[in-house]
């Protein structure tokens, strides 16, 4: 299958890549247009440049490939600054505008299927109950753009294509800053999620979230949580880190830390418990870390042997 990825090297693009071409699929990655120098990338990848916002170039760039997919985004370089105002502007434009200037290059170049990408902690707070993709969403001010992506996804579909939704839950890996910012709030004695301690909290690892989008490659047309298999409470996921650590058993923070964190405080103090029941139904993907109390103690050994994976 010729393949067309957006996104290509985010932390989620540089993993899928690989895959996609251990799989037999001949693939084509997107650099933007300006840039002076192009993305290393793995042997035989071709790779063409192209601005997302531009319509006409992004329907150059698309033709003659039978699936698109959209990983691009733009995520603030720390945790401190995703709450900076502004700070998810670019990303927020990426929803918008490249996820519909995609699709319709999707439809018009005569591809099959496109696979977005979306964020599963959208959805409200549900206490201890089971979240799956029946149930609404609920975006707040800094993610408010994930329905238009989806949208795009939708459009597409609807003009006869294939359109797959990945709603992914909190990515972590060795090579996420937001991991690194946990593990030294965790050092300092503190809880790196907001919210209370009973809250359930959804999280898929960098490798596992790949392997979702190869298989996302054969999914029926829909929209699927890519969780892993044990949302945890949020007093395991800080403690299960602190062990992996080899810190002591974390304090939760304090309730006007999610209060001063603006929206973005509000949706990650939310509980939320959502199931991957749909995509493990639908394909045969099933994720290697089942949950944190795998994940955690595999991402901090990675990082303890300088392992981070990357397209060469």
């Amino acid at each position: 299958m010729k393949i067309f990825v957006a996104g290509a090297t985010g932390v989620i693009g540089r993993r899928a890549v690989p895959l996609m071409l251990e799989a037999g699929h001949d693939v084509t990655i997107l650099a933007r247009g300006g840039r002076r120098s192009r993305p290393r990338v793995s042997a035989g990848v071709r790779t063409v440049q192209a601005n997302l916002f531009d319509r006409a170039e992004v329907h150059r760039a698309v033709l003659g490939h039978e699936s698109v997919v959209n990983l691009a985004t733009h995520i603030p370089a720390s945790t401190a600054r995703m709450l900076l105002p502004g700070a998810w502007r670019e990303n927020d434009r990426l929803r918008r505008e490249a996820s519909a200037n995609l699709a319709e290059a999707a439809t018009l170049a005569g591809a099959a299927r496109l696979v977005q990408e979306s964020f599963a902690l959208v959805y409200p707070d549900c206490g201890d109950g089971w979240i799956d993709e029946e149930s609404p969403i609920e975006p707040v001010r800094y993610n408010r753009t994930v329905p238009d992506a989806e949208r795009a996804a939708q459009r597409f579909t609807a003009n006869g294509g294939v359109g797959v939704v990945l709603r992914f839950s909190a990515f972590y890996g060795p090579d996420a800053v937001q991991t690194a910012d946990m593990i030294k709030l965790v050092r300092k004695g503190w809880e790196p999620l907001p919210g209370a301690p009973n809250a359930y909290f959804s999280s898929i690892s960098h490798d596992d979230a790949a392997t979702a989008v190869l298989a996302a490659l054969k999914l029926p047309v829909g929209i699927y949580n890519v969780t892993d298999d044990e949302p945890v409470e949020r007093r395991d996921f800080a403690r299960t880190l602190a062990k992996a650590v080899g810190a002591r058993p974390p304090r939760s923070l304090p309730a006007w830390v999610a209060r001063l964190s603006g929206s973005m405080g509000k949706l990650m103090s939310r509980s939320e418990r959502i199931s991957n029941r749909k995509l493990r139904e639908a394909s045969d993907w099933i994720p290697a870390y089942p949950s944190v109390r795998v994940g955690w103690p595999a991402t901090v050994a990675a990082l303890r042997a300088g392992q981070t994976r990357s397209l060469h």
